[in-house]
C-alpha cells in the first residue's frame, strides 16, 4: 500500500473523545458531502463509545437522511494498553461504519 493510499485510507476514520458532539456530525458530513466519501469509519474506546453510538445514530437518521446513508457494520472489540501507573488494562472499542 502506497503512502497516498494509506493518508486517503485515513481520511474517512473519525475518532471520537471528548470533543463537542456536533463536531464529530461536522466531520461525518463533511466526509460524505465534501470530501465524496461512499464510507465512514467512526472508533470509539471506552466511555466514548456511547458517544460514537449517537454520532452514527444522529447522522444516519438525522443530519443526513437524504443521503441515504447506511450502517453497514458494527465491531467491537477490546485493547490492552498501559495506564498512567504502569498497569495493564483492557478498554473497550467499537467501529461503526456508514455506507452511502
Amino acid at each position: 500500500m502506497t503512502q497516498e493510499n494509506e493518508k486517503q485510507e485515513q481520511d474517512n476514520i473519525i475518532y471520537v473523545g471528548e470533543k463537542p458532539f456536533m463536531n464529530y456530525i461536522t466531520g461525518v458530513m463533511t466526509q460524505f458531502k465534501t470530501k465524496n466519501q461512499t464510507e465512514i469509519i467512526i472508533r470509539a474506546r471506552g466511555k466514548f463509545i456511547s458517544r460514537a453510538v449517537d454520532v452514527a445514530e444522529f447522522s444516519v437518521k438525522r443530519f443526513l437522511k437524504e443521503e441515504n446513508i447506511k450502517i453497514q457494520n458494527i465491531k467491537i472489540d477490546s485493547e490492552e494498553f498501559e495506564n498512567k501507573e504502569g498497569k495493564k488494562v483492557n478498554v473497550s472499542t467499537i467501529e461503526i461504519v456508514l455506507k452511502k
